[in-house]
């Protein structure tokens, strides 16, 4: 089945680091060409070397999701060098914890403006593509969501609420666009081990956090990763639609 990469076009968000990054080495290794993007340009560039001297195809696109200018610039970009998509993995995300009563209200705007408004950036930009694709062969959209939102969490309270945004939004499309050949997926991971973690500053959210990490065996990039490439390897009439991963020792 991971032949059924080979020859697929792919648009990775949030690729600099963390499920962005796994996900884009493992599409490129399966035979995909990756368009990767994030802010970091250099990491970027760095990631693209790896897979080129490992045999595969990437570029780098600098591009930030929040903006709207640099989403349809980064998209323009990915069309003039590929021609077209036809597999669109929006990872994009931050994840900015903390009471309710202490939390910086800037950082709940920017969760819901990179979180859900940043992927509905990237849908209207490639969603063409993908239809056109379509037409003669697979075509998918996999945005990546989270258990958190189903499960609450305290102190997590504009996170949870962009990514029930970022399933129902998945849900939404995929009966929109899947009557026209597009498949759409929501992967809701659980805890996983990315710089993630290192964007939290409350003492207590990190103290639980690293509490969790440090007694069960959490989640990989590369766990994550393995799931998008069987997601999008399906054939073309299957479409996962929502999957839910969580490490097996998580409550």
């Amino acid at each position: 089945m991971t032949d059924n990469l080979k020859g697929r076009t792919a648009v990775v968000t949030g690729a600099s680091s963390g499920i962005g990054a796994a996900t884009a080495t493992l599409l490129a290794a399966r035979g995909a060409r990756v368009a990767l993007l994030a802010r970091r340009e250099e990491r970027l560039t760095g990631l693209v070397r790896e897979i080129e001297q490992a045999g595969g195809e990437a570029i780098a696109v600098a591009a930030d999701v929040a903006g709207s200018a640099s989403v349809a610039a980064a998209a323009e970009r990915v069309l003039g060098a590929f021609g077209g998509v036809d597999l669109v993995v929006n990872n994009a995300g931050i994840m900015l914890p903390a009471p309710a009563e202490q939390a910086d209200l800037a950082d709940w705007e920017s969760q819901i403006d990179v979180n859900v408004t940043g992927a509905l950036r990237v849908v209207h930009a490639l969603t063409p593509s993908l239809l056109k694709a379509a037409a003669t062969g697979p075509a998918d959209l996999i945005n990546i969501s989270s258990i958190a939102a189903h499960v609450p969490f305290p102190s997590f309270a504009a996170y949870t609420a962009s990514k029930a945004a970022v399933t129902h939004l998945s849900t939404t499309l995929r009966a929109e666009l899947g009557g026209r050949g597009v498949r759409v997926t929501a992967v809701e991971p659980g805890i996983v081990a990315t710089e993630l973690q290192g964007h939290v500053t409350d003492p207590a959210v990190n103290e639980w956090l690293d509490g969790v990490i440090g007694s069960i065996r959490v989640l990989s990039a590369q766990d994550v990763a393995e799931v998008i490439a069987f997601t999008a390897a399906q054939p073309a009439h299957v479409n996962l639609s929502r999957i839910t991963v969580y490490p097996t020792r998580q409550a």
